[in-house]
């Protein structure tokens, strides 16, 4: 089952000082950070403060091409957890005919923000994502749920690029 999330806020991990992407689902508590790379982070930030940039980055390209084709993106959907990485895929929709692209879940997000499409993330990641702790995490990932879920608006401000 997929449960429908939205895009929180995207901030600085405090211990590792990598970008965090965090979804939220609509109808409850539940919260998922996605660690991205900074480049992706930075896709990601521009779209959220709607800063505009003189020449088209990577995913408005990508939009204006998917726009030009005449295909929408019907939905992506955070899909799989494995060995502490995250996989995604959009739904794309040409003429009433669905098919699904790989890809890193910080693009599909940030084409997900430009054409406003739903996210979903598997019921079955969120549990997984609970319980993974990577080797080199220096809290528990109950420790650093409980520190997103106590996040105020004021700690998910802006973003720094």
């Amino acid at each position: 089952m997929e449960v429908e999330m939205k895009i929180r806020g995207l901030m600085m991990d405090p211990i590792t000082q990598s970008p965090i992407v965090i979804l939220k689902d609509v109808t409850g508590n539940t919260i998922l950070p996605i660690w991205v790379g900074m480049y992706e982070a930075n896709a990601i930030a521009l779209e959220i403060e709607k800063i505009s940039t003189p020449r088209p980055m990577t995913h408005d390209l990508i939009k204006t091409l998917l726009m030009g084709l005449e295909t929408g993106i019907r939905k992506i959907v955070v899909h799989e957890l494995k060995d502490d990485t995250f996989y995604a895929l959009i739904w794309l929709e040409k003429d009433g005919l669905l098919m699904s692209v790989d890809s890193r879940p910080s693009d599909a997000l940030a084409l997900a923000l430009r054409l406003d499409c739903p996210i979903f993330v598997d019921e079955q990641v969120i549990k997984n994502s609970k319980s993974s702790v990577s080797v080199n995490e220096k809290v528990t990932s109950e420790e650093l749920r409980k520190w997103l879920e106590g996040l105020n608006d004021e700690d998910l401000g802006r973003y720094k690029m």
